[in-house]
C-alpha cells in the first residue's frame, strides 16, 4: 500500500499518466481516464464530505421543527415569532464563529484533523437539542452544530481540492454541496411536522421522526465520518508545507495509485509549495497574487448568501404554508429537496465539461427569473387566491389552513423549485469549489476561514431580519431584493471570475501571480 523507499518511486514513470493536460481543449484519452480510477481517492473524498451531509442536515433542521415547536404544549419549549427567528438564524452565527476558528485550525492542525475536530461540537449540539428542556438548550445546540458546520465549510473544500486529480476536481469539488443537499433532503424526509401524522399517512408513521429523534439521527453521519477519516491520508500539499516530504509522497501514492506517475505530480506540488512556504504577511496582502483571488472568493460567498438561499431553505415549509401551494408544505419541501439533489448531480457531471463560468451564468439567470416570479406573484395575486392573510404573519402560518383554492398556487412551488435548481447547478457548488481552487496556498487556510465568516455573517443577518421584513412589508419585498442580487451575480461572474476548468492548482496560482492568461489556456 505504501512505498518502502523513496528513491525508486521517484524514478518510476508511466506514459499512461499525465497530471497536467497539454491543452485545455484536448479530450482526455482512455489511458488518462484510467489513471483517475483509483478508488482510494473517492473513498477519502466520501469520508470528508460526510461532514457536509451533517451540515446540510443541521442547516434545515428548523424547517420542520419550527412548526412543531410553535404547537408545543410545554411553555418552556414553545416558540413565538421572536424565538423562532433566533432558532432559525443562530446556526449561521455559530457557523461564522466556526469559520473564524478555521483560519487557525486549517494551518495548525491541517485540513483532515480540522474536519475531525468539528465532530466534537456537532455531537454535543445534537445531544443538547435531543434532550432540550428549554429554549436555551435548543439555541445552544443550534450554535454548536453551526460552529461545526463553519469549520467543515472552510476545511472540507480545501481538503477535497488538494487531494483531487485535476481531471476530476470539478466533480469531486461538487460533492460537498451534493452531500449537504442530500443531508437536507433526508431531514425533510424524516421530519414530522406537528404532533401526530395524518390518518392517511399512518402507513409511513414509522418512517418519520419528531424533533428530538431528528437530532439523534443527526449524530449518525458525524460518527461515521470520524471512523472513516482515521484511515484517510492528510493533504500532500499541507504535509509538504509542514516539511513532511516522505509522508507527503506516501499520501500522494495512496491517493493516485502505485502504477501512476504520481512522482512527477509530487515534484510539481513540491516546487509550488517551496515558492510560497511562508505564512502570508501584511505587506504581501498588497500583492495582486494574494488579494485578487481573496476578493473574488469573498465576493462570491457574499453574493451567494445575499441571493437568499439560506432564508428560503430555513423557512421553506413556512413559506409554502403561507402561500398555500397545492401540496402540504412538508411534501413541497421534500420535492424541492429532490430537485436540489438532482441539480447538484447535474453540476457535478457537467462542471469539468461545460466549465465553471457558463454554469454560473445559467445559475444566476434562473435565480433571477425565479425570485422575480415569486415576488410578483405574491404582490399581484389577491390573498383570496394565494391563501395568505394579507401576505404577512409568516411564522404564525403554522396554524393557518393549508387548502389551496386555485391551481395558480402552483406558481410559488414551481418558482421555488427553479430557484433551488438554478442555485444548485452553479452558485451553490461552484462557489465552494472556486474558493478552494483560486486561493493561494500560503493564504488558503486563513482566506478560506475568512470566506466562511463573511458568508455566514451575511446569512445570519438575512435570516434574522427575514421574518421582520415579511411582517412589516410583505413576502414580496425580500424576493424582489433577491432578484436584484441575482442580476448582480451575473455581472460579477462576467467581470471578475476566471475559468478554472481543467487547470491544476499550480496553473491557477501562476495565472494570478503573472497575470498571463496563457496559463489558463
Amino acid at each position: 500500500m505504501e512505498p518502502s523507499a523513496r528513491e525508486p518511486l521517484v524514478r518510476k514513470t508511466s506514459s499512461s499518466y499525465r497530471t497536467f493536460p497539454r491543452s485545455a481543449g484536448k479530450r482526455l484519452d482512455k489511458e488518462y481516464l484510467r489513471s483517475l480510477h483509483n478508488e482510494r481517492l473517492y473513498l477519502a473524498a466520501f469520508a470528508a464530505v460526510l461532514g457536509n451531509f451533517s451540515f446540510g442536515f443541521a442547516l434545515v433542521y428548523p424547517s420542520p421543527v419550527i412548526p412543531a415547536l410553535e404547537a408545543q404544549p410545554s411553555p418552556a419549549l414553545r416558540l413565538d415569532q421572536h424565538t423562532a427567528s433566533w432558532f432559525g438564524s443562530v446556526f449561521t452565527l455559530g457557523a461564522a464563529a466556526g469559520g473564524l476558528s478555521a483560519m487557525l485550525l486549517n494551518d495548525r492542525l491541517g485540513r483532515k484533523l480540522s474536519i475531525m475536530f468539528s465532530a466534537l461540537p456537532s455531537v454535543a449540539g445534537y445531544a443538547l437539542m435531543a434532550g432540550a428542556q428549554g429554549i436555551g438548550m435548543l439555541l445552544l445546540g443550534r450554535v454548536l452544530t453551526g460552529y461545526a458546520g463553519g469549520v467543515t465549510s472552510a476545511s472540507i473544500p480545501v481538503y477535497i481540492s488538494e487531494i483531487s486529480h485535476p481531471g476530476v476536481r470539478g466533480m469531486l469539488g461538487a460533492c460537498p454541496q451534493l452531500m449537504a443537499v442530500l443531508g437536507s433532503l433526508i431531514l425533510y424526509a424524516l421530519g414530522k411536522q406537528g404532533q401526530d401524522p395524518p390518518p392517511y399517512h399512518a402507513a409511513l408513521a414509522g418512517l418519520v421522526l419528531d424533533w428530538r429523534w431528528l437530532a439523534v439521527a443527526g449524530e449518525v453521519p458525524v460518527l461515521a465520518m470520524i471512523v472513516l477519516l482515521c484511515f484517510m491520508p492528510n493533504s500532500p500539499r499541507f504535509l509538504l508545507s509542514q516539511g513532511k516530504e516522505d509522508e507527503a509522497l506516501r499520501s500522494l501514492c495512496w491517493l493516485r495509485g502505485k502504477d501512476t506517475d504520481y512522482a512527477r505530480e509530487y515534484e510539481q506540488i513540491k516546487d509550488s509549495v517551496r515558492k510560497q512556504n511562508r505564512q502570508v504577511s501584511c505587506a504581501e496582502i498588497k500583492d495582486p497574487f494574494i488579494y485578487k483571488p481573496i476578493l473574488i472568493a469573498v465576493g462570491m460567498r457574499f453574493l451567494q448568501q445575499l441571493s437568499g438561499v439560506t432564508c428560503i431553505l430555513v423557512y421553506l415549509q413556512s413559506i409554502f404554508k403561507k402561500t398555500s401551494v397545492i401540496l402540504k408544505p412538508e411534501y413541497d419541501a421534500a420535492l424541492v429537496g429532490l430537485v436540489r439533489l438532482f441539480s447538484v448531480a447535474i453540476a457535478a457531471v457537467s462542471m469539468d465539461k461545460a466549465g465553471r463560468k457558463i454554469l454560473l451564468f445559467v445559475s444566476a439567470g434562473v435565480m433571477l427569473v425565479s425570485n422575480l416570479t415569486m415576488g410578483l406573484y405574491v404582490h399581484f395575486v389577491p390573498a383570496s387566491q394565494n391563501g395568505t392573510i394579507a401576505n404577512k404573519t409568516l411564522v404564525s402560518a403554522a396554524n393557518l389552513p393549508a387548502e389551496p383554492t386555485n391551481y395558480i398556487t402552483l406558481i410559488p412551488l414551481l418558482a421555488t423549485m427553479f430557484f433551488i435548481m438554478g442555485y444548485a447547478m452553479g452558485w451553490g457548488p461552484i462557489t465552494w469549489l472556486l474558493m478552494s481552487e483560486i486561493l493561494p496556498l500560503k493564504a488558503r487556510g486563513v482566506a478560506s476561514g475568512l470566506c466562511v465568516v463573511v458568508s455566514w455573517l451575511t446569512a445570519f443577518t438575512l435570516t434574522q431580519f427575514f421574518l421582520r421584513v415579511v411582517e412589516a412589508f410583505g413576502l414580496e419585498v425580500p424576493f424582489l431584493f433577491f432578484a436584484i442580487i441575482s442580476a448582480g451575480n451575473i455581472l460579477f461572474t462576467g467581470c471578475c471570475v476566471p475559468e478554472t476548468k481543467g487547470r491544476s492548482l499550480e496553473q491557477i496560482e501562476a495565472f494570478f501571480r503573472t497575470g498571463r492568461r496563457s496559463f489558463m489556456r
